[in-house]
């Protein structure tokens, strides 16, 4: 490839270098493509502007401030993600404002997490509705979050942020 250059005009081979160069970024970008939608995400700042549409250009409807707030990724158009909360309230928020890292909510009432996945397992720690767990992991029905430095099992059903049947990490 090295005599290739040599033999081409210096116009030739920018053109060359340069169709070279997005061939071999096509797999980076495509892999970032590939991740689903619907999927789990959290806020990545204290101050998160969900819009009317993909852009700057579209108005400001809600402001989310929560850091770490698990939501739904339900759509994406290039750099912007249409993300869900909880409640259901949709918006369109730009990449960079979320993480890949998995957090749940505490859903219903006072929740027991549990030194095992087993409802007669003794209690770690309680939780109020609308705290924010890191998650660790699930199996089955239960999941493994990590809550203020405490770890513990809750039911699937107790949280927000991870689907029924959905394997994690």
């Amino acid at each position: 490839m090295h005599c290739l250059f040599r033999r081409l005009p210096d116009r030739w081979r920018l053109v060359v270098a340069a169709l070279l160069l997005s061939v071999a970024l096509v797999p980076a970008v495509a892999a970032e493509k590939a991740l689903p939608v619907p999927r789990f995400v959290s806020l990545r700042a204290d101050e998160v502007n969900l819009r009317t549409g993909p852009g700057e250009r579209y108005p400001i409807e809600w402001v989310l401030t929560r850091k770490g707030l698990p939501v739904e990724i339900v759509e994406e158009f290039e750099a912007w993600r249409k993300i869900r909360d909880a409640q259901g309230t949709e918006g369109w928020v730009h990449q960079r404002m979320v993480t890949g890292t998995r957090n749940v909510l505490i859903t219903g009432e006072l929740r027991t997490l549990r030194a095992d996945a087993d409802a007669a397992a003794p209690a770690v720690a309680r939780a109020e509705p609308g705290v924010i767990a890191h998650l660790l992991d699930c199996r089955d029905t239960w999941c493994r979050v990590e809550l203020q430095g405490v770890k513990g099992w809750l039911k699937r059903s107790e949280v927000w942020g991870v689907y029924p049947g959905e394997a994690v990490p």
